[in-house]
């Protein structure tokens, strides 16, 4: 039966992506959980040392790796998979090998220049938590290599649409986090984090072995780095790795900043970006690694025609999921934060009312950008399709220019009493807040997400001059109406919920509250969707039941 799972194909772009969405649901789920027990188990300071330390060992894979080797990898197998398998297989072990030799070679050199970087990232941090963070961030490069060999696989999984097996590796990866927080960390402390990274890093690379295998790739070292293939990998590598370097250096500024700031404040910006990335995940990211392999084929085959019809109607699916979600993620965050991170599953329950408040602020500028986060993965594989990564890294940098001037304004606006701090405090309920200047940072990075959005697609109407919006705006309308409309029945909901005896000072009540407000919202979205005659209800439905239909 499990064999039978691993193994599996999906027929569609929506079930492909219904299947990530549900992986990736589990995996947010026990991504909460670890940031329940993180919040709860360790004070402030030393969550911030975990943060802090990951940022180095996370910059070298996002950039290599995700932002590297991932993006152009697909495309270029793709292609050397249509001529013959077994030249995708030279390809794959070429690459391989490649990365491996780089990754420990850039990882060595990284652990040896450790203490310089962790002076830049972390300015605010006294020696003592400077020290523990580089003894936590030179063990967790270790994950970074497992992680990047399992990248690779994965994108031969998406390949072949064997999405069962690939959609696991996120689950077991939290998984192993979370089995560090509970065991070892009572025998080695702090490190015990870091240990638990690296077998989630393990875990994420093993469960994805067997469907591969079955596929018949077998895996062996080969030097020959005067590949065609790679050459070109690398080639188109090159932009997009400094695209991803933009983000990541986003993360670093970001870091650097909180780092001066009040106690608590890299946890906070992270708890919230956490937060925020399960909707991202669940619909942005699911839907953009789906229609990935799809979009690939059809411009590598010239089926114009069908890669018009997967963007159209990928765009409208992720519109028609993310904008609901980004009321109600507005309207509920406060219960969101109360719930997932002020409620101690098990611990001494350090996240505290200050904490819960400024968390839950930060995870409400962040909804007012979740449409464009949700959407910036989809569009930039768009581009990535036809092979095109310099458009997206442009954007990208011009983004990251935009975002490092806006969190240096913003915190410095945000730290004294000004009419922008006043209406900050007003809209987002944090009076009795001494310091608020964290808040600053999500404001940044929210603008500069929606400025890159709209860059890339002003850019993508450019380069596919047939592509029509026209479809896109028609459904956006119909969308923004049933969501407005939604929004104010769960805002009634919220009030009214009080004054008919409930009680939002305990846990239960709070969960009342939120599935209350959670199951008026969504019922009404479905009843105002269908009175306006979305297309996007009735294609969601079919996609998924088509998977299960039998072939005579």
């Amino acid at each position: 039966m499990i064999s039978k799972l691993l193994n599996s194909k999906t027929k569609t772009v929506t079930f492909s992506a219904f299947l990530l969405g549900v992986s990736i649901l589990f995996s947010r789920l026990l991504g909460l959980i670890r940031d329940n027990l993180l919040a709860n188990l360790f004070p402030k300071s030393q969550t911030d040392i975990y943060f802090a330390a990951f940022r180095i060992p996370d910059f070298l894979y996002g950039i290599l790796i995700t932002g590297g080797i991932v993006a152009v990898f697909l495309p270029i197998f793709a292609e050397n998979f249509k001529k013959s398998r077994f030249q995708a297989q030279s390809l794959t072990n070429t690459v391989l090998t490649f990365f491996l030799i780089n990754l420990i070679l850039i990882s060595t050199i990284l652990i040896i220049f450790t203490p310089q970087l962790i002076e830049i990232i972390t300015p605010g941090f006294s020696q003592a938590q400077k020290a523990l963070t580089i003894t936590l961030a030179r063990i967790m490069f270790l994950s970074s290599i497992l992680l990047g060999i399992s990248a690779i696989f994965s994108s031969i999984l998406q390949y072949f649409n064997l999405f069962f097996a690939y959609a696991l590796a996120p689950i077991f990866y939290n998984l192993g986090i979370i089995l560090g927080i509970l065991f070892f960390v009572p025998s080695f402390g702090l490190k015990g984090l870091a240990f638990g990274v690296i077998l989630g890093a393990f875990l994420h690379l093993v469960i994805q072995f067997p469907p591969l295998l079955k596929h018949g790739f077998s895996f062996r070292f080969s030097f020959n780095f005067k590949s065609p293939g790679l050459k070109k990998i690398l080639k188109l590598m090159a932009p997009r790795t400094l695209g991803s370097a933009a983000y990541h250096i986003n993360l670093i500024v970001i870091t650097a900043i909180a780092s001066t700031l009040s106690p608590g404040s890299i946890s906070v910006f992270n708890f919230a970006n956490n937060l925020q990335h399960v909707p991202i995940g669940l619909i942005g990211t699911s839907f953009a690694i789906a229609s990935f392999p799809f979009l690939s084929r059809n411009f590598i085959e010239n089926k114009k025609e069908k890669f018009l019809k997967n963007f159209s109607q990928t765009f409208n699916q992720i519109l028609f999921l993310i904008i609901p979600l980004s009321c109600l993620m507005f309207l509920l965050r406060a219960q969101i934060v109360r719930l997932i991170l002020g409620t101690s599953i098990s611990g001494e329950g350090y996240f505290g009312w200050f904490q819960t408040r400024l968390t839950a602020a930060s995870l409400g500028i962040f909804a007012f950008s979740l449409f464009a986060a949700a959407l910036l993965p989809f569009l930039v594989r768009v581009f990535y399709s036809f092979q095109d990564t310099k458009t997206p890294v442009k954007i990208a940098l011009a983004s990251m220019a935009l975002n490092i001037g806006s969190c240096y304004l913003f915190v410095w606006l945000l730290s004294f009493s000004n009419f922008f701090q006043k209406a900050a405090v007003g809209l987002l309920k944090l009076r009795d807040i001494e310091n608020i200047s964290v808040i600053g940072l999500p404001l940044a990075l929210s603008i500069s997400v929606i400025f890159q959005l709209f860059l890339l697609i002003f850019f993508l109407k450019r380069k596919i001059k047939v592509l029509n919006y026209k479809k896109i705006y028609s459904s956006l309308k119909k969308i923004l109406i049933a969501s407005f409309l939604m929004s104010i029945l769960i805002y009634f909901t919220l009030q009214v919920f009080p004054l008919i005896g409930g009680n939002t000072k305990t846990v239960l009540g709070i969960l009342l509250q939120a599935l209350l407000a959670l199951i008026v919202g969504i019922s009404a979205y479905i009843f105002f969707s269908l009175n306006l005659k979305l297309k996007e209800p009735k294609l969601i439905f079919s996609s998924i039941s088509a998977q299960f239909k039998r072939k005579h």
